[in-house]
């Protein structure tokens, strides 16, 4: 066995070694979700964690891991007697991002299950979790429903395993760490709250810390025992601190007062529900047990609050976690009847303080807005080529539902009909591989004709392999939404693009809760270019609509065809996710010779390929050329103003879509 880094050498990630140490002292605040971008250690001190866990007494033999002081009785390997005990270090188990629903919670043997009656379990990854640690990397990568799985187990304690009325319930109680680099996607905020603890990690900008990693991470690659000697008596002082505290921990009093200073907290920063409190409660109980008091201390529930309420506050992908810590001091220091109410001063909240030189008479941005010409498109701004500042985004608002047609059998989501592991059973065909979801009825069907040939003479079914039916399934798939965004002059008025933002915002957010993966590929100038990549992230995303900047012409061919060379390599890279290609324009093109043809010539590639497409038309006036819709018809799409884009505008636009896609096919 490989030795792994110390934990306690891991260099400038304090807030990191002191959330997973709380969680060591007192499991049941809920685990550790560690947020940062790559190679910050996140893995490395979450690997070293499990060194520094207290041995367990389990019964010997036990899949479960059951306590020999407490044996489970509903345990599928009991009942247990205490002779058999034995002890073994903490497990550390991983759960691989593309593990099924069965690897994890476990599986029954259908067949005879079927045919005997008998409860044949072969245990997954939370029955070799229990009593350990859990780690789950990349966790915003795991499909959504194994997410649910897993954060019921961890919050019951226990893993519940059902097919077809055979059931089997095992205990699986574990310290659940989850990983994840936010450029890649985020969890959903009901899934963020499920997580007790939140931190966020980055490297340090110090050199000497910086050097002092580097050095650290080389003498461990030359010679890990050695290195991992070195740190011994630091780490056999962390253990030791760990059985302390949890000696301590049911001794620790949690008092009115600081439960007076949780709830002010969690209601001053509106959190949703009530397990901010619970959390906060066990993480400052933990805090004093760690520190050796028997006492909760007004700085305890600060550091509680710092772990426990920043994730909790994203309602949705465009916020950014984190916490206000001066509020949550001033929040603290209220609900501890302290004075709370000097004089602010003139410049203090509100006072009447005078605006910064940079700030308007109502401290908003001074800069001149370009006017428009006589053709409503704006003037090129002093010095800057015909390149306008960045229009802020309107309200995002609900959207239509936009789909692709026929059914699909793409990642799970919640935008397109596909075939799915999980969902409404259609039919039922022949397995491939190891069966996952049995169809009883086709499966008893198929056996019976052939009952008396097998023989039989018992109650049960004689079954073989060629029997069994797998339950055909449809929900819902996930789709690649492609965003072609123009950029050009003719969107460049203050007013326009900031509506065209708001609406490109709220087909964003309606992607996230779809569980779609976004693109985005604006063109202005002479150019397009890949703004963003087809990535799950859809607040990356948002982030690069809001510093688009705007002006010159209108190259709509090369849009297109930047847009026709990422979903071609995307087809390679993951066949399975069909595309929505969404073109927000007026429709003009301009620049270069026959800049109308080209268009024309690259949207019928679209066309040609049955891409479902999408135009949000965002032309604007009395007058208006209708020039989105026929780029609409040579895309073989659909054309919507920005008006009928809302969710409360038209009901016929999932219907428009799918019918203008059939009569193409047709």
């Amino acid at each position: 066995m490989s030795t792994r880094f110390p934990f306690t050498a891991v260099v400038g990630q304090q807030d990191l070694q002191l959330a997973l140490l709380l969680n060591a002292v007192a499991p049941n605040i809920g685990g550790v979700l560690v947020r940062g971008e790559k190679g910050t250690a996140k893995s490395t001190a979450v690997r070293a964690l499990a060194a520094l866990l207290p041995e367990v007494e389990v019964v010997a033999g036990c899949r479960f891991s059951c306590d020999p002081a407490s044996p489970d009785p509903t345990c599928p390997d009991g009942p247990h007697t205490v002779e058999s005990a034995e002890a073994r270090a903490a497990r550390m188990v991983e759960l691989p991002v593309g593990a099924s629903e069965d690897r994890l919670v476990g599986a029954l043997d259908i067949e005879r299950a079927l045919a005997e009656g008998v409860k044949a379990f072969e245990p997954g990854l939370l029955a070799a979790a229990n009593r350990g640690i859990l780690y789950v990397d990349e966790v915003n990568l795991l499909h959504d429903h194994l997410v649910d799985v897993l954060l019921d187990a961890a919050a019951m304690g226990a893993s519940y395993v059902e097919r077809e009325g055979v059931s089997v319930r095992h205990a699986a109680r574990f310290l659940l760490v989850g990983t994840m680099n936010p450029e890649e996607g985020e969890l959903r905020p009901q899934l963020l709250d499920r997580f007790g603890l939140t931190v966020e990690v980055a490297a340090s900008r110090e050199p000497d810390q910086r050097v002092e990693v580097v050095r650290r991470r080389l003498a461990y690659d030359d010679d890990p025992a050695g290195f991992a000697a070195r740190w011994a008596d630091e780490e056999s002082a962390v253990r030791q601190r760990i059985v302390a505290a949890r000696e301590l921990l049911p001794k620790v009093r949690l008092g009115d007062g600081a439960l007076k200073q949780i709830a002010a907290t969690c209601a001053a920063f509106e959190v949703d529900g009530m397990r901010a409190d619970i959390v906060m409660a066990r993480t400052a109980t933990a805090l004093a047990a760690w520190d050796g008091r028997s006492d909760v201390l007004a700085e305890d529930v600060r550091q509680a609050a710092l772990l426990a309420l920043p994730h909790r506050r994203r309602r949705n992908p465009f916020d950014a976690p984190g916490l206000d810590e001066d509020k949550l001091d001033q929040t603290l220091e209220e609900s501890a009847g302290e004075d709370d109410d000097p004089d602010p001063g003139p410049d203090g909240p509100g006072g009447g303080g005078q605006p910064s030189p940079d700030e308007g008479p109502q401290g908003g941005d001074t800069g001149a807005q370009p006017e428009a010409g006589e053709d409503g498109e704006p003037q090129p701004a002093a010095g800057g080529a015909g390149e306008q500042a960045p229009a802020r985004a309107a309200e995002p608002f609900r959207t239509k539902a936009l789909t692709v047609p026929g059914v699909g059998a793409g990642a799970a989501g919640r935008r397109s009909r596909a075939r799915t592991e999980r969902g409404r059973t259609t039919g039922a065909l022949r397995p491939r591989g190891a069966l996952t979801k049995l169809h009883l009825a086709a499966t008893v069907r198929a056996a019976a004709p052939h009952q008396r040939a097998r023989g039989r003479s018992g109650p049960g079914l004689v079954l073989r392999r060629d029997d069994l039916r797998q339950a055909a399934r449809e929900g819902r798939e996930g789709n690649l939404v492609l965003f072609v965004v123009d950029a050009s002059g003719s969107m460049a008025a203050r007013q326009r693009m900031s509506a065209v933002k708001g609406a490109v915002l709220s087909l964003l957010l309606d992607a996230y809760q779809r569980r779609d993966k976004v693109g985005l590929v604006t063109f202005r100038g002479t150019a397009a270019e890949v703004a963003l990549p087809p990535t799950s992230s859809v607040d990356a995303a948002a982030a690069r609509l809001e510093s688009l900047p705007t002006g010159g012409r209108t190259p709509l061919a090369a849009g297109l065809l930047k847009a026709h060379d990422v979903l071609r390599v995307e087809r390679l890279r993951d066949p399975s996710r069909r595309a929505l290609l969404v073109v927000v324009t007026d429709g003009r093109a301009t620049g270069g010779p026959e800049p109308v043809t080209l268009a024309g010539r690259a949207a019928r590639l679209f066309g040609a390929e049955s891409v479902a497409s999408v135009v949000v038309d965002c032309e604007s006036g009395p007058v208006r050329l209708g020039l989105a819709g026929r780029l609409a018809e040579e895309l073989g799409g659909t054309a919507v103003t920005l008006e009928e884009l809302r969710a409360d505008a038209i009901a016929g636009l999932v219907r428009d879509v799918r019918g203008t896609t059939s009569r193409r096919a047709a």
